[in-house]
């Protein structure tokens, strides 16, 4: 093993006290609570997304279709209605604000897109203001897709949808969120 430790056992010394990480409860508090450890990087170009939204979790003890033995991640978006920017397609213009809810299973591969749907807000890249067919000015989804409801199936933006998983962290990965 090269090291004085006995054969017997292997540790993983990445965590400070040799248990290996924490479980997923206490890495999602940790995002609540505002102590996650999101950290910027320069391979990431900042999107267009409106200042001053909000990002919110929280744990439902309910499951999602498709994932009978899971809890639920309730992720809340909200913005305020405001003024449009130079990044924005009308300047100076008014656009509507927007409050909704995106779910994810909370299990190991639900916590690892939570965390980088949370770089990806950070980053400005899941929401821009875009003009409706009515042409109002509002808040809408970037590319990055969010399962909005659920139940339902893909068709409605919800579960079960045995490819969004994949989908969403190869998205992810193309804007530089990994």
């Amino acid at each position: 093993m090269g090291s004085a430790e006995s054969k017997e056992k292997m540790y993983c010394t990445r965590y400070m006290n040799g248990d290996g990480p924490p479980p997923l409860s206490e890495q999602v508090e940790k995002s609540i609570n505002g102590t996650s450890t999101f950290k910027r990087s320069s391979e990431v170009v900042e999107g267009n997304q409106p200042d001053g939204g909000q990002m919110t979790v929280i744990v439902q003890r309910r499951s999602i279709e498709g994932y009978p033995d899971c809890d639920t991640l309730q992720i809340n978006f909200v913005f305020e209605d405001g003024i449009q920017m130079e990044k924005h397609p009308k300047p100076g213009h008014k656009y509507e604000g927007l409050s909704t809810a995106a779910f994810l299973p909370m299990n190991n591969e639900g916590t690892k897109v939570f965390k980088l749907l949370e770089a990806a807000f950070q980053y400005k890249l899941l929401f821009t203001v875009a003009t409706t067919s009515s042409g109002e000015e509002c808040i809408t989804y970037t590319d990055i897709p969010l399962k909005i409801r659920e139940r339902g199936g893909p068709e409605s933006c919800g579960y079960p949808d045995p490819n969004y998983m994949k989908t969403v962290l190869k998205i992810l990965k193309s804007k530089g969120i990994k």
